[in-house]
């Protein structure tokens, strides 16, 4: 492992010499993962880009290859379409999550290519780095931080920075 991955290890997130506190999936970590079990999925995962709110978040402040979530962007995770498991600005009602939300989650959000680019239907979609809601609170499968620590991982990661989510997490 280089130094430069995020590694999960069992008291939260290693990375660039750091150990950073993490919230990971409500279901804990799964070598199985479908489409709403609430888990994060074990492998080896790489960031695919960086999003933020530029309404919350000053653009000087993050790497250039920063893209701003627009107000219409969503992301698809209707399983068999097109779209699924992909930025999109399609409206699908219930089948695609808003990227800009009225809480804080996503201002800032890294993007993992689990099931991406060719999205195997059913097999989960939207696994991303974010903001937690709280500390050890759970999220619906993704690697949450506290917002400064967010910040940290944006601000030193790159596009193909691997997320190494062991199979299980050691006591």
């Amino acid at each position: 492992m280089s130094p430069a991955d995020l590694v999960v290890t069992p008291t939260g997130v290693r990375f660039a010499g750091r150990l950073l506190p993490a919230s990971l999936g409500l279901a804990g970590i799964s070598s199985t993962k479908r489409e709403g079990d609430g888990a994060t999925p074990a492998g080896i995962h790489r960031i695919i880009g960086l999003l933020y709110r530029p309404d919350r978040i000053a653009r000087h402040l993050l790497p250039p290859w920063a893209r701003p979530i627009h107000p219409q962007d969503r992301w698809c995770d209707l399983s068999g379409h097109p779209d699924y498991n992909h930025l999109t600005r399609k409206p699908f009602g219930k089948s695609a999550e808003r990227l800009r939300r009225a809480d804080p989650l996503y201002d800032l959000v890294l993007p993992l290519d689990w099931n991406w680019p060719e999205a195997v239907p059913g097999r989960g979609s939207a696994i991303f780095i974010h903001q937690w809601r709280r500390p050890g609170h759970p999220t619906a499968g993704c690697l949450a931080f506290s917002r400064a620590d967010l910040f940290f991982i944006a601000t030193r990661a790159a596009p193909g920075t691997r997320v190494v989510v062991p199979a299980q997490r050691a006591p």
